[in-house]
């Protein structure tokens, strides 16, 4: 879908910057801790936290001038909400869902929305199966009635107490999505003795040939044949409660459910009715249509075989610092390449087009996101080629470690296409100093009527609080 306007220039004009004027404004909207950030944008861009929860609580200077922003999953942005932001080019979601951003109304403002799908796949994929063995073998419960005191004396009792593990070998798991995710659960399931099936309209034919696994095309067919659902699928408007009182229906009575995809995925009221007539032997959860999740509020506080996780799956110390690492390269890339070409992960690439005259895309300069801030030679030693665009499975994750980036490779311009606006002057970064390399300042909305005049700097001085500066120098 291409923008109502014939140039994105016209929805969101170029940002350069003058011999006076302070370096880009990048903004961590939810959150405080920009340790892992600094390092990789310091030398590009001034870096702001603005810990909010709405776009209320972020702060003027923030709205107007931040050309990039990264983003968990706390704070929700909506097109009224994008309308606030002045000169906002990227958007950065440190995780793969983008379900709380209005990706429509972003490209149709020239923003470009990016996303990180290749992190924390092991993470997830691994309590995947922790939530799967746990349902089959009762482990979480049997733990539980040890802790609680009660004695197992006899095989009776154990017998009683286990009523309803199952043996693995020969049971089939049925898998809705075959991302990345979706793969790695794959991989770690027939190991343990599970016929995979999957369900994946958006997948080429022979992918299930190459890994071994059995294909279905319709979730009726997955459904009706699984012992044991996951879900490993992306949120949107059209699988909004796919699991829900019809399909239940269709399940095999007795089967298990997992999900440690998107909470929404599944309708509460219709899984809590199956869980008490035993039509859903067990269900396990990592993510909830209402978080933080409440044991005791909503349709499931009083459904049995229930086992419930605080949207944990993707954590580990690991798979976090990688996280964030591959978000704020985004942002540098946004910065010295031009978008998209230079992004590996947006999510809504469609809203820009290229130049039938070789330029860049139109709505941006030649030199990105910053006008002529940075030089041809330091552009291209940062180029990076984009990859596919994103499908249920995913696009393949950026390549780690510390090797160069990929050399760019010609794209061929579409029919319809905009003219590029000229390239600007080169302009040479200002000077970094010893103490503006790796500190973040923040911005919030209750700091507005004590702000000072912000000096043209790397670093903007604001009321903060300087037990967080000094852990983060």
């Amino acid at each position: 879908m291409m923008p109502k306007r014939s140039r994105l220039g016209d929805v969101r004009g170029p940002i350069s910057n003058g011999p006076m004027q302070s370096r880009p404004l990048v903004a961590l909207l939810d959150g405080r801790d920009c340790s892992i950030e600094m390092p990789i944008l310091k030398d590009v861009a001034t870096v702001a936290f603005c810990d909010a929860q709405s776009t209320s609580e972020i702060h003027e200077k923030v709205l107007n001038e931040a050309v990039g922003a990264l983003m968990w999953h706390t704070i929700i942005l909506t097109k009224e909400d994008l309308e606030k932001f002045k000169a906002l080019r990227i958007i950065v979601r440190i995780g793969s869902g983008v379900d709380n951003i209005d990706v429509k109304a972003a490209g149709e403002l020239g923003i470009a929305v990016c996303n990180v799908p290749g992190y924390g796949v092991e993470e997830v994929a691994d309590t995947t199966m922790c939530l799967i063995l746990n349902l089959y073998r009762r482990t979480y419960w049997l733990a539980n009635m040890v802790r609680e005191g009660k004695k197992f004396t006899g095989p009776e009792q154990v017998r009683d107490a286990a009523q309803g593990c199952a043996r693995i070998r020969g049971d089939t798991l049925g898998l809705v999505g075959l991302g990345r995710i979706g793969s790695a659960v794959a991989l770690r399931a027939k190991v343990f003795g599970f016929n995979v099936s999957f369900y994946d309209p958006y997948l080429p034919d022979g992918i299930e040939k190459s890994l071994g696994l059995n294909r279905v095309y319709t979730l009726q067919e997955l459904l009706f044949h699984s012992d044991c659902v996951s879900l490993h699928c992306t949120l949107n408007e059209h699988n909004h409660h796919l699991i829900n009182e019809f399909t239940i229906k269709q399940m095999r009575p007795g089967a298990f459910l997992v999900n440690t995809a998107r909470g929404g995925l599944v309708d509460d009221e219709a899984l809590a009715v199956a869980l008490k007539q035993g039509r859903i032997r067990a269900a396990a959860l990592d993510v909830h249509e209402n978080e933080p999740y409440n044991v005791f509020q909503g349709a499931l506080k009083d459904a049995p075989n229930l086992l419930c996780t605080p949207h944990a799956a993707f954590y580990s110390e690991a798979a976090t610092t990688e996280l964030r690492e591959m978000a704020a390269s985004e942002i540098r890339r946004a910065i010295i390449g031009n978008i998209p070409e230079c992004l590996r992960n947006c999510v809504n690439k469609e809203y820009f087009l290229r130049s039938s005259t070789g330029g860049g895309a139109g709505g941006y300069s030649e030199a990105g996101i910053n006008g002529g801030y940075y030089s041809g030679g330091l552009q291209q030693a940062h180029s990076t080629t984009p990859l596919e665009a994103p499908h249920s499975a995913g696009s393949h994750a950026p390549p780690s470690g510390g090797g160069p980036p990929p050399p760019p490779v010609a794209v061929i311009p579409p029919v319809s296409a905009v003219t590029a606006p000229p390239p600007q002057g080169i302009i040479p970064p200002p000077p970094i100093s010893e103490t503006t390399t790796a500190t973040a300042v923040q911005y919030r909305h209750h700091h507005h009527d004590r702000r000072k005049p912000l000096p043209s700097t790397s670093l903007i001085t604001l009321s903060v609080n300087h037990a967080i500066l000094a852990e983060l120098k």
